[in-house]
């Protein structure tokens, strides 16, 4: 017998308009962040939206409406980390959400694109200890981010 579980999405929102194909399909083959899930764990998705805009004030908001859906797990979308600059409330967003939701929160979810991870690596966008360990989930080896340029 699978183990449902039941995910939001919040995404930046730079990306707004984003139909979320990537982190549908992410979700479907459980790659990029969504490696963690076993094999009979089903995955249901229970809400997509934005942060709302810098400073993330959907941030305050969204995550109550998704754990009245019944989430278990928050995912901040790749876009957090493959955006430029890069998401500078990432942090406080994963801190904000277990504090005053009780929510798990994954950084990530679709394998970084091999078009984003370049451009980042020319940049030193993600030198940093911390930027190191955000990024870590969505990774990927190279094959798989060609897969998701």
């Amino acid at each position: 017998m699978s183990k449902k579980v039941k995910v939001g999405i919040i995404i930046c929102d730079r990306y707004r308009s984003c139909a979320g194909g990537k982190c549908f399909r992410a979700m479907a083959e459980k790659s990029g962040a969504f490696d963690i899930y076993k094999e009979d764990e089903e995955l249901e998705l229970v809400g997509f939206t934005s942060c709302g805009g810098c400073p993330g004030g959907n941030i305050e908001y969204a995550p109550e409406e998704m754990k009245k859906n019944g989430a278990d797990v928050i995912h901040l979308a790749t876009g957090f980390v493959v955006g430029y600059p890069p998401c500078p409330y990432t942090e406080h967003f994963q801190k904000f959400i277990p504090e005053k939701y009780n929510l798990k929160v994954v950084i990530g979810t679709h394998p970084i694109p091999q078009k984003y991870f370049t451009t980042h690596q020319n940049l030193g966008s993600w030198e940093s200890k911390e930027w190191k360990a955000l990024i870590q989930p969505t990774l990927s080896e190279e094959k798989t981010r060609l897969d998701y340029n």
